[in-house]
């Protein structure tokens, strides 16, 4: 019996240093949703397939992020004055850190209204885990201790409805998008400390002087294009690439629209961008341009505007995208020309994105809904399952787990025996 325990325990450890065992940022290790073949379960409720369920004080939209043994994700007081972050242990589901990191004076009424304090999603990686907080401040953890390695405070903008945009790793920078009513900008930071590397103001003409109109909650993806790598940001009206290590501008389009959120997916040799609210709503763009491509670069623009979400993102499998918009209607799109394959409703409201593992499709509503779907050219729902919550937060999946937050809790489910 102790051999087999002591062999179980070699089992379980030399599990969690396997690949796909962390979902270090926002939609996952590539920024596009995708867990490809992680054996998740077709059937869970509050009374099946769950591993443990841990309540979340207070209010946050944030995804969580796993890191070996520890699951990280932010929260905040409804009124905005008391930001927090917090470690949930991978295996129990027991709260190892809860930090107040900030107090804020007189946050924005408006957040309080539309958003939550605690939208944009952590990025993390060994040691190490970085929270953000929009112009209420930003900081660097230690994930072992939950003590703060350093902070800033000193980035601002009025993001008026609230802050989404989730910060992502490149190397040793660490990147934070400021797409606000009264300014817009993106700054790298050095990683190790917090100190600014670069920092970039929005070369865009957007036409008006309504700063509502200029707002977005994109987060940024870097993506390798002919072997270099593109640092390719959304915002209102316009999606630009920089050079990652120098903030240089290599190429931009126009598009329309207001309050992106989708990150740029990248596959086929093209870049795939939602603009969210008004606009083209989807297009496919070579992103091998230098300066203005937007009369040069897009190689479709998509028909059916209204099927096309402005809170979830799609993601991309082999030849197809998925979406689902606000409604509930999930369409399926060729990505190679953006022509329809097929469209089901499926009902409730969904701001949670897609996500993508072992052939299948897991989509959660705000009812507590989450459907699974299989991928492919017909229209296939596998399931249907109920948590007592629901979600707007994106799940993230590590080994063979599935991490689901709800407006009230974190879940942790995973096929049981």
């Amino acid at each position: 019996m102790r051999r087999f325990g002591m062999l179980f325990l070699v089992l379980s450890l030399a599990g969690l240093s396997a690949a796909g065992e962390n979902w270090p940022q926002f939609r996952g290790p590539h920024g596009d949703n995708r867990a490809d073949d992680a054996p998740l379960p077709l059937t869970w409720s509050e009374h099946k397939n769950i591993v443990w369920k841990t309540a979340i004080h207070d209010k946050g939209w944030s995804s969580p992020v796993v890191w070996g043994d520890q699951v990280w994700l932010t929260t905040a007081k409804a009124d905005g004055k008391q930001l927090f972050a917090l470690c949930i242990d991978r295996a129990t589901g027991k709260v190892q850190h809860d930090r107040k990191l900030f107090e804020v004076e007189g946050p924005s009424e408006l957040w309080a209204r539309f958003n939550s304090f605690a939208s944009p999603t952590p990025a993390i990686e060994e040691g190490r885990v970085y929270v953000h907080f929009g112009t209420y401040g930003t900081a660097c953890l230690d994930t072992r201790t939950g003590q703060t390695l350093w902070q800033r405070r000193d980035l601002h903008c009025d993001h008026w409805r609230g802050a989404a945009s989730s910060p992502i790793l490149y190397g040793d920078l660490l990147f934070l998008t400021f797409d606000g009513y009264d300014k817009q900008y993106i700054v790298a930071l050095k990683k190790q400390n917090g100190q600014t590397v670069w920092q970039k103001d929005r070369t865009i003409d957007y036409k008006t002087t309504d700063g509502d109109a200029k707002k977005a909650f994109g987060t940024p993806a870097i993506r390798i294009i002919d072997g270099q790598p593109q640092l390719i940001s959304s915002a209102a009206v316009a999606t630009l690439a920089y050079d990652p290590l120098t903030g240089t501008e290599l190429w931009k389009v126009y598009h329309g629209g207001m309050n992106v959120t989708a990150p740029p997916l990248y596959g086929q040799g093209k870049v795939f961008l939602c603009t969210g609210d008004g606009g083209l709503r989807l297009l496919a763009v070579r992103p091998d341009g230098r300066g203005d491509v937007t009369a040069t670069h897009i190689v479709w623009k998509v028909k059916n505007k209204n099927s096309v979400p402005s809170r979830s993102s799609p993601v991309l499998v082999d030849d197809l995208l998925y979406m689902v918009n606000e409604a509930g209607m999930v369409s399926c799109l060729e990505a190679e020309n953006g022509e329809l394959v097929w469209q089901e409703r499926l009902g409730g409201k969904f701001w949670a994105s897609p996500l993508y593992a072992g052939g299948r499709l897991y989509l959660f509503d705000e009812d507590g809904f989450g459907h699974v779907l299989a991928v492919g050219r017909t229209w296939k729902k596998l399931a249907t399952n109920k948590l007592d919550d629901g979600c707007r937060a994106s799940p993230a999946v590590a080994g063979k787990s599935l991490f689901v937050r709800t407006l009230t809790h974190l879940y942790r489910i995973e096929e049981r025996d």
